[in-house]
């Protein structure tokens, strides 16, 4: 099994931080997914919220705010149980971080068409000259950007994300030629598992945090799970005896 640490470890710690990054690969997950926003300046900042509210207790618009700014919030503000701040990071902080990952799924969020151009040059740039052709997949639920990114570089992989049967989730996955399919899990299903081992493309399906979600998912076939609680995971799967990849 993958077990894929959801914004590090949201369950865990405090989301898209490098506390939660660094919580989890010392806890033996090599495998994660992320979400990425541009700065003001052009940064490629790892935060969820196009807004900092939620995170922070701070109000503000990721789009309007510097990376300076941005890492001058402290994202454990929401979790009372989190002592420690821990600051909205850079993606090269994240990757610096984690230096050994197996492999991260860059999930690029919403935004304006231009904007959305400057991150995906940036984010082409960034796979170009680190060489993580082979550990990364940008993600996206925007056609637009796992379009835009194999346009620039058609060796980068790719996934759709999606989170509703219609349109057939596979169908687009398809006919984007991405690499593969990042589903909500309550949409897997037998056909859908078959269909897409025929055509190779491998389906990772997200947010399961459940043991009897986990369980029902393997049966169907699926060994990709994105989870918030990745190091609770891992030593389920150690004690059942089940392997972690």
């Amino acid at each position: 099994m993958k077990i894929i640490g959801h914004r590090g470890a949201r369950g865990e710690a405090p989301e898209n931080t490098l506390a939660s990054f660094r919580h989890a690969y010392q806890h033996g997950i090599r495998h994660f997914e992320l979400d990425i926003r541009l700065s003001q300046d052009g940064e490629l900042m790892v935060i969820h919220d196009k807004t900092t509210e939620r995170t922070t207790g701070q109000s503000g618009t990721v789009a309007d705010l510097t990376a300076a700014q941005l890492t001058t919030m402290d994202a454990a503000r929401h979790i009372p149980i989190w002592h420690e701040p821990a600051s909205i990071p850079l993606l090269s902080e994240v990757l610096q971080t984690c230096e050994d990952f197996q492999s991260i799924q860059f999930e690029v969020k919403p935004d304006s068409k231009s904007r959305l151009n400057t991150l995906c040059n940036r984010l082409v740039e960034l796979i170009q000259t680190q060489e993580l052709y082979s550990r990364v997949v940008v993600t996206s639920s925007s056609s637009w950007v796992v379009q835009r990114i194999k346009s620039m570089n058609s060796d980068i992989a790719t996934g759709y994300v999606a989170d509703s049967r219609f349109p057939n989730p596979l169908q687009q996955t398809l006919k984007f030629s991405c690499n593969i399919l990042v589903l909500n899990y309550k949409l897997a299903e037998q056909t859908v598992v078959e269909e897409s081992r025929k055509a190779g493309i491998e389906i990772s399906c997200w947010t399961v945090n459940t043991l009897p979600e986990i369980e029902a998912l393997r049966t169907l076939g699926i060994t990709s799970i994105i989870t918030d609680y990745p190091t609770h995971l891992l030593q389920y799967c150690q004690r059942a005896g089940i392997d972690v990849l």
